[in-house]
């Protein structure tokens, strides 16, 4: 690939250990497995495509897609002609699989190797998206410097949509502890910038038939 877009682009890189320890455990994971063998694989993210459709008119808003990795999203939204998308993700590998996946249409995609506790962003987006990433911070510290960042990210009257484990559903993926979010711990964290609009629980079926809850959660920023 040659467009500049495509390249992969590393920003807002942390310089404490523990950032240096999730990128060693994901591109770890990514190495050993595809996309397809990893517990959170989905073919067709139905509950993340609703909420998107529904937040950018016209298919014209920028979407950010906060550790997309190796998901298929990107494959979707590209086929729904969406045009402006990002996907950030703190591993490498996982972009390399994804851009791989696509081939050509990869150039179409901004590809953003980062730490989302760290990221800086040099724009801003119309949509936030992350299924399955703010679980992993179980540090409060590391749960505040998401949040700044999600701030500086989202546009004026922009959307968030935070999906992950739902309260009684797992303790741990991967191998690492996870917070089981609902709507009071994430409106604590985002604060009265952001306004929670909906709820959407969701049974996730592993690629080995386990089933796992999910909850995802629509915010919007208030002007």
């Amino acid at each position: 690939m040659t467009s500049a877009r495509a390249h992969l682009r590393s920003k807002g890189e942390a310089s404490m250990t523990t950032t240096s320890d999730r990128r060693a455990h994901w591109d770890g994971v990514y190495d050993a497995k595809s996309a397809e063998e990893v517990s959170w694989f989905q073919p067709t993210p139905d509950v993340s495509l609703k909420l998107v459709r529904r937040t950018i008119a016209k298919r014209k808003g920028a979407i950010v897609d906060v550790g997309g990795g190796a998901s298929t999203l990107v494959d979707h939204l590209l086929g729904e002609g969406f045009g402006d998308v990002s996907v950030l993700d703190l591993s490498q590998e996982s972009l390399k699989q994804a851009q791989a996946r696509l081939g050509g249409a990869a150039d179409r995609i901004d590809w953003i190797v980062a730490d989302a506790t760290a990221w800086r962003p040099q724009r801003s987006y119309q949509l936030w998206h992350d299924r399955a990433v703010l679980h992993f911070f179980t540090d409060k510290g590391h749960q505040t410097m998401y949040a700044k960042a999600l701030y500086e990210a989202v546009a004026a009257d922009g959307w968030v949509v935070i999906g992950g484990f739902a309260p009684g559903g797992p303790a741990k993926c991967s191998g690492l502890d996870v917070v089981q979010h609902d709507a009071e711990s994430l409106g604590a964290l985002l604060g009265p910038r952001f306004k929670l609009l909906e709820t959407h629980g969701e049974i996730h079926v592993t690629p080995w038939g386990a089933e796992q809850a999910f909850r995802y959660h629509l915010f919007q920023r208030r002007s």
